[in-house]
């Protein structure tokens, strides 16, 4: 659907609307150029959406694509189809992320992707490999995959011109801890990911500047009680944010839950690690340079079985998120939008209801599916 332009303030009224306070019942979000403005009684068009939900647009930090098309490997146009879809499903804000290559080819492709993030389609670059472990490589190939040498890892923060979000490591390995500290220096994301580390070398990281999980409890040793693993040492820190991959296939929701309870709802952010086929329907896809055969909306690769990212939007997430896992909508809406936005480094202008901010949000119905779609004053998809 092609987005209509709001070109006068408008008032959504009758939701109940998720702000940073609260969940208020019978609330009103004022539009006005793009940008959510104070309510005030100057002369506006409205739109009623009683029985309905409004929150924050979905921010997505680790996203290969959608809609058929792939980021990693996709022309330009197709990219954008893979951020259109995405949007359709409320995703207003989207890193691209890659997956292990040659560092010739991801260096070529952060340059390509740079350019979509300064035209504003997308909110940046995330790195997943090269730099990751060979014994929890999941879907990426091994024979492509290399120690952390810090030169390489600036090689691609510098073809990224700036946009570079965040980068994914190993960083038990040799080099790790130096390149999570490069990192830091730049002002890019160090995430701790597909990765064999114990528990003590992971708070090496953390104490390096590493801050995210890269998909927790996904490729990296299970909890043990006698080798807790990097998993106990994610969850306890105050300073990490872990992501979490909410469809039901990646994660079992009493260690959704687990996760909740450790790092607390201000420290999980939600994301999708969608491949081409988010959006699409079932079929056989490449990721990188892997083979994969969707089926029943799980993506596995068709060498050896192994999951291969998700098909997963975050309409979908956050639908499971309230219907499933009983999480509230303020903490859900947390997730979703205000912590992975907070991480991007963009809550001054994403991530909440307020005034002053771009006017992103989406519209669920009373069994939160989705029915409306804003991203800065634009419907995406219209309440009808």
């Amino acid at each position: 659907m092609a987005p209509v332009t709001t070109t006068q303030r408008t008032v959504l009224t009758g939701a109940r609307v998720v702000l940073p306070s609260g969940v208020v019942e019978n609330g009103r979000v004022t539009v006005d150029g793009g940008r959510i403005v104070a309510d005030e009684s100057a002369e506006a068009s409205t739109v009623d959406l009683s029985g309905c939900t409004v929150v924050p647009g979905f921010v997505d930090i680790h996203n290969h694509g959608g809609g058929g098309a792939s980021f990693t490997s996709g022309t330009p146009e197709e990219i954008l189809t893979g951020v259109r879809t995405h949007r359709e499903h409320g995703t207003t804000t989207v890193v691209a992320s890659t997956v292990t290559g040659e560092m010739d080819v991801l260096a070529q492709r952060a340059a390509l992707l740079s350019e979509l993030v300064e035209q504003g389609d997308l909110a940046g670059i995330h790195f997943e490999g090269p730099f990751i472990s060979p014994c929890r490589k999941g879907a990426h190939m091994e024979s492509l995959l290399r120690d952390p040498d810090p030169a390489e890892v600036r090689k691609l923060i510098d073809a990224a011109r700036g946009t570079a979000k965040m980068v994914t490591l190993a960083t038990e390995l040799p080099g790790g801890l130096d390149s999570v500290r490069l990192l830091v220096e730049h002002g890019v994301i160090a995430a701790i990911g597909h990765t064999d580390a114990t528990y003590e070398q992971t708070i090496e990281a953390i104490e390096a500047g590493a801050t995210v999980a890269t998909h927790l409890f996904n490729a990296m040793p299970t909890l043990n009680h006698r080798a807790p693993g990097p998993i106990a040492a994610l969850l306890e820190d105050e300073r990490v944010t872990v992501e979490l991959i909410n469809d039901g296939t990646h994660l079992h929701p009493a260690v959704l839950e687990l996760a909740f309870g450790s790092a607390g709802a201000d420290r999980v952010a939600f994301i999708t690690d969608a491949m081409d086929a988010a959006g699409f329907g079932d079929g056989h896809y490449d990721l990188g340079p892997m083979a994969v055969e969707v089926k029943d909306g799980v993506a596995r690769l068709v060498e050896n079985g192994s999951i291969a990212g998700s098909t997963l939007t975050l309409d979908t997430a956050f639908k499971r998120a309230v219907t499933v896992d009983r999480l509230s909508l303020s903490d859900t809406v947390r997730a979703i939008s205000a912590n992975p936005a907070r991480l991007l480094g963009q809550y001054d202008r994403i991530g909440s209801l307020e005034a002053g901010k771009d006017a992103d949000l989406v519209v669920l119905d009373a069994s939160y599916d989705l029915v409306g779609v804003m991203r800065k004053g634009e419907w995406i998809v219209r309440p009808s």
